[in-house]
């Protein structure tokens, strides 16, 4: 590390501890942020957590506004057990990493409703956009079998927010500056909503536009490389995402909502900055676009019983265009070619909570989807545009949990699920002939249960065991991976059983948590190589198993009136076995990760919040796949500074990567150096 880096530790390493808490009970998070859309929660177990907003598992609106976290995949590395990181290559996706978990194996949803690829599960978490959320939700290990199939190691919920006043607005804006200060690009939002007796509205829009980012001072290309450093080639994207909603709220207990959400995005990919020119893939996509319409409710079934139920048509529509080089200005090479997707998704769920006794709750859920993922491929150099293929599938799952309060300060939730899947139609296209492919079901049964503890209202202990599993993607199932692959439809669900010790209290000024996990891994999809027709391919097969575990940490602290301390500390070990690959590691997750921050409030109206995401090194594998190796440390010193103008209104100034660091996430792909902002929040 730079001598910069170094004096930017020893400064805020006395932060690097965590923030908030993790009780005693499972209990619906969204409560603790009182514009939060409590129809859309998952169930996680969480504690209330203090300023800026972050616990162990949820993230508030206000720590991604006072921290200038845009996207998602940004916004969650400022908690525990989070990572964020880059896929690289052609692809060059946003990822999140739950305890070593993947995209693969963390379901993400928007107000419970979930966001899924049937074709490759591939999300970009980079499309996501922050500012109109109310709450993040991130269960990790354990998830209530109640929430759904999927989630292996873990779920990510994004909360949108619900009027409480009889008027409510919000607007705000950030404009975003390069290394030298100049325009970068800007993010905005908007929210109008009403809340009434009997019913209420709103709506909310946040659009953010990236000209470009710009890469530290201290890269130097070499004379074949892909990037000359400055302004970073490729990089601009432009997202946008509307959201609204009408409810009817005609008693106390009773809620019905009606809510739409559609997110637009286009984006380039950034060149891995060193291979050959000849070996680059460029690529970009026009439009990657996502429509949910949704019904939630919850109704009151006497004095003893409730029922909720959730209702769905979601699409995916996605364009990705290849071209012959980074100019983007020929298509005629065999590598150039349009691919679109075009996937729909129906399905709903209904859950049904049971007061047995007055110490004794039985929850009764089921969940049914139908995914519809429609593809086509035009290839330049031939001018042929194949005909549109369909792949059709229904996942079902029924579950039921119960919570049993075996004293005043004991409680033990025990739940188990099945989860099946029937595959109605697999199509390819291949040598101007469809393929359809052989059908294969496949059902897994998921099991968990949790003890918690809360001898005084200052402690909480919990432990608890969970064993989940994740069912293969169709293209993992089917890819031929541009003939480099043979399918395997009786590909079986990746499992996943995930133990847990946490515990928090609160010792006056200062909140502590933390908790040790273990997960332990099987069936795990590898490429496993063949020989098909001759010639040499892989096939996934359920040969790898390994072992995730750790330790999260957390703490905040009121130091004085007018300062107050906190952060959050993660340490993750994976070893993760592949047996057709005796080098393997697994990649994209540091071994040591934190985020501290400092609130210091010199003035009544003026804070002063320096801040630091610090991370160890972590594995990374080169294009060819040849060899592993470990990335850079680093430490990125952020600062903002917030005048509050009057109630309801305030101003912000800051800057990420203070001293302009050098880090490198994943192979080839150099990150952000130094950039400036200036924001403002206005709400009524």
């Amino acid at each position: 590390m730079r001598h910069s880096t170094a004096l930017a530790a020893s400064l805020l390493c006395t932060l690097a501890l965590p923030t908030a808490a993790q009780a005693d009970e499972t209990q619906d998070t969204a409560s603790q942020a009182s514009d939060a859309f409590t129809l859309g929660q998952i169930t996680v177990t969480a504690h209330p957590g203090a300023d800026p907003g972050i616990d162990l598992n949820t993230l508030d609106a206000r720590a991604m506004q006072t921290f200038q976290r845009a996207t998602l995949d940004d916004a969650v590395n400022l908690m525990p057990g989070v990572s964020a990181s880059n896929s690289g290559g052609a692809r060059n996706e946003q990822l999140i990493y739950v305890r070593g978990f993947d995209r693969y194996q963390v379901p993400l949803s928007i107000d419970g409703i979930r966001v899924y690829l049937p074709a490759d599960g591939r999300l970009d978490y980079g499309r996501f956009l922050t500012a109109d959320i109310a709450q993040v939700q991130v269960a990790k290990g354990y998830v209530s079998v109640l929430d759904g199939p999927g989630a292996m190691g873990g779920a990510i919920n994004l909360v949108t927010s619900k009027p409480t006043k009889a008027i409510e607005a919000k607007v705000g804006g950030t404009l975003n500056l390069g290394r030298k200060a100049e325009y970068a690009g800007y993010n905005a939002y908007a929210l109008l909503g009403t809340k009434h007796e009997l019913w209420y509205a709103q709506a909310s829009y946040t659009r953010n536009f990236q000209d470009h980012w710009d890469l530290p001072a201290s890269y130097t290309p070499t004379a074949d490389s892909a990037e000359n450093g400055g302004h970073r080639d490729l990089s601009r994207s432009s997202d946008w995402r509307v959201n609204a909603k009408i409810g009817l709220t005609p008693n106390a207990t009773d809620e019905y909502s009606l809510s739409y959400t559609r997110q637009e995005g286009e984006k380039n990919a950034p060149l891995h900055v060193n291979d050959a020119a000849s070996s680059q893939k460029s690529w970009k996509w026009p439009y990657w676009n996502i429509d949910s319409l949704y019904f939630l409710s919850k109704t009151a079934l006497g004095d003893s019983a409730t029922l909720k139920t959730r209702l769905y048509r979601n699409s995916f529509d996605n364009l990705l265009s290849a071209y012959d080089d980074a100019t983007q200005t020929t298509r005629v090479k065999g590598k150039s070619f349009d691919s679109w997707y075009a996937d729909t998704a129906w399905g709903g769920s209904a859950q049904l909570d049971l007061a047995l006794a007055p110490v004794d709750t039985l929850s009764i859920a089921a969940h049914y989807r139908r995914d519809k993922h429609v593809e086509w491929q035009k290839s330049f150099s031939t001018g042929i545009t194949e005909p549109h293929q369909t792949s059709i599938e229904e996942t079902y799952s029924v579950a039921a949990e119960n919570r049993l309060q075996l004293a005043p300060t004991l409680r033990l939730t025990t739940g188990i699920s099945f989860d099946w899947r029937n595959l109605v139609q697999a199509q390819d296209y291949s040598d101007s002939a469809f393929i359809n492919y052989d059908l294969h079901n496949g059902s897994a049964i998921n099991g968990q249960g949790q003890l918690s503890w809360s001898p005084d209202a200052a402690t909480s202990v919990h432990a608890s065991v969970s064993a989940r599993t994740r069912f293969p993607t169709l293209s993992e199932r089917f890819s031929t991976k541009f003939g480099g692959a043979v399918s395997n439809p009786a590909l079986k669900a990746e499992r996943a059983t995930n133990y847990e010790i946490g515990a928090s209290h609160h010792f006056g000024p200062v909140n502590a948590a933390g908790a040790v996990f273990y997960s332990h891994i099987s069936n795990v999809i590898v490429a496993f190589p063949v020989t098909y027709e001759g010639e040499s391919a892989t096939q996934s097969r359920n040969l790898g198993h390994g072992n995730y575990y750790g330790a999260e940490l957390a703490l905040t602290a009121q130091v004085l009136p007018t300062l107050s301390l906190g952060g959050n500390y993660t340490w993750t070990h994976r070893d993760l076995d592949d047996p057709t690959d005796s080098a393997f590691e697994p990649t994209g997750v540091p071994t040591h990760k934190a985020f501290a921050w400092a609130d210091w409030t010199p003035l009544p109206a003026l804070h002063l919040l320096p801040n630091a995401d610090i991370a160890s090194n972590r594995w990374t594998v080169n294009t060819a796949g040849t060899a592993y190796y470990r990335t850079g440390s680093y430490v990125l010193a952020n600062l903002t500074a917030r005048y509050d103008l009057r109630e309801g209104m305030s101003v912000s100034l800051g800057a990420r990567n203070l001293f302009d660091d050098y880090y490198v996430l994943t192979d080839g792909f150099p990150e952000r150096g130094r950039s400036f902002f200036a924001s403002f929040q206005v709400s009524y």
